[in-house]
């Protein structure tokens, strides 16, 4: 089994960059998904995400990620610990998960925050996914995020030099989705099944 951190800035496109890998049959684990199964109503994480933030984060009686997002991305505490609830519950989650995808099998977890983390010692190989700083925000823009929002989610983040010195590979997300799936390809090919037939 070869176990690969893909990781990047915000709107860097990541989630694409693992639907490529997934497409050429690697498992991708995806950790923003998993930190929202590890705070779902009636999970320990969900009681302890409530006593720390109280009942306001609630709509619905569900954690209203958006009114948690505004708490935590203007208080650096808040966001420790936040990230202190859940990021354990999300490693367990996904070594369980890795756990069971078998021999000659290549698992790559998708973790926005590697670098800020020191999580890049728990895999075989770490890979980033860069844009350009415009594009980024104008794929978040899209996505309906306000430009203050952005611009607290990206200082909240490690820099592209940061997350540069953890990785073994960086994608270039600059152009179209055919010259994306050129690269991954060229890395799938070039430096992951190697690894795997040795």
């Amino acid at each position: 089994m070869i176990s690969i951190a893909l990781t990047g800035g915000i709107g860097a496109g990541k989630s694409l960059v693992a639907e490529l890998f997934a497409e050429l049959g690697a498992i991708c684990i995806d950790s923003d998904q998993l930190a929202r199964e590890v705070v779902e109503r009636g999970k320990p994480g969900f009681d302890e995400v409530v006593a720390r933030f109280g009942d306001d984060i609630l709509l619905d009686g569900e954690i209203d990620r958006s009114k948690l997002a505004a708490i935590v991305f203007r208080d650096a505490a808040a966001r420790r610990d936040l990230e202190n609830i859940i990021h354990p519950r999300v490693r367990e989650l996904a070594t369980k998960l890795t756990s069971r995808a078998g021999e000659n099998a290549v698992v790559i977890n998708e973790i926005p925050l590697l670098f800020e983390t020191k999580g890049q010692e728990r895999f075989d190989l770490v890979i980033t996914v860069e844009a350009d700083m415009d594009e980024r925000r104008s794929r978040l823009i899209a996505r309906g995020l306000k430009s203050y929002e952005i611009d607290k989610r990206i200082s909240a983040q490690a820099t592209r030099e940061e997350r540069e010195s953890i990785s073994d590979f960086i994608i270039e997300n600059d152009g179209d989705i055919p010259a994306l799936e050129k690269k991954v390809l060229s890395i799938w090919e070039n430096e992951i099944r190697p690894r795997l037939a040795k």
